[in-house]
């Protein structure tokens, strides 16, 4: 038996919303946000963590340059940021830089982009299974070469493109 996962709620000014609780599957109230933070992982050499998706999943094999996910009730940004690296790749940091918010109103999600840069042995990356399948590193031309049919988060992209790689 699965247990239920539960997230906070928020306004669209990035305010927690007291006494609301969300859960996931269930549809967001109207004027209502869940909380989706996410770390773009990038090697003190350059190269960038692409991470695919497990089969099973929404978008599955597909790759993604970020990991994250949904921040749960009574988590902060940062320590969903930091909970779905560890969990995602096995990098555990708590070295996050803010790059920007993301409102997307018609999937009431808040994204949090952050950028997580690393200089550990690039084949220690840990898969997680029924999440991640494999995991590679790429320059940044390579990632923006990457057609829409095999590259999820396009969003990133943006976040990327205005670091200096």
């Amino acid at each position: 038996m699965s247990t239920m996962e539960l997230w906070d709620a928020y306004d669209s000014d990035f305010r927690r919303i007291e006494g609301m609780t969300l859960v996931r599957g269930e549809p967001v109230p109207e004027g209502c946000f869940h909380l989706v933070c996410d770390v773009i992982v990038r090697h003190r050499d350059g190269a960038w963590l692409l991470m695919r998706r497990s089969e099973g999943k929404h978008h599955g094999g597909m790759w993604e340059a970020s990991a994250g996910g949904s921040a749960l009730r009574g988590e902060g940004p940062v320590q969903c940021a930091a909970r779905e690296l560890r969990e995602e790749t096995g990098i555990v940091s708590n070295d996050l830089t803010e790059l920007g918010r993301v409102i997307f109103h018609e999937r009431r999600t808040i994204y949090v982009e952050y950028l997580c840069t690393v200089d550990c042995d690039k084949d220690s990356i840990i898969l997680r299974p029924g999440e991640t399948s494999d995991y590679r590193w790429v320059e940044k031309g390579e990632l923006f070469r990457m057609p829409r049919s095999e590259l999820v988060t396009r969003r990133i992209l943006c976040f990327v493109e205005e670091l200096d790689a």
